[in-house]
């Protein structure tokens, strides 16, 4: 993706992303992890369109969490709105990654 500000601008929203990451089965108890965020604001691209910086801790198992910090994808129209596709690997723990898709919220989906 290229990163280009644009002289038409993305109206400022935001997105939760929520989800579950994929079961690790590499180390001695398979466990997942589940993560709630919400994105930071739009990064016009050069195409015109937008995407969001998403940054995550997922919760407690087995003594340790995990990281993520990326960007999705472009906007797909869904509604009245749009949402974005994100997947990703979550920073190392415990000797383990793990691995997640997920599809951001509907933006703005209370209409405040």
């Amino acid at each position: 993706m290229s990163w280009k500000n644009c002289s038409c601008p993305v109206e400022v929203h935001l997105h939760e992303v929520q989800g579950s990451v994929q079961s690790a089965c590499e180390c001695c108890s398979a466990h997942s992890h589940r993560f709630a965020t919400v994105s930071c604001e739009p990064i016009t691209l050069e195409c015109g369109d937008h995407a969001h910086l998403v940054t995550f801790r997922t919760d407690t198992c087995n003594g340790h969490y995990h990281e993520f910090s990326g960007y999705t994808t472009d906007a797909f129209a869904v509604c009245d709105g749009h949402v974005h596709y994100l997947e990703g690997e979550t920073t190392e723990a415990s000797g383990h990654t793990h691995c997640f898709k997920c599809v951001t919220h509907v933006e703005n989906p209370t209409k405040a």
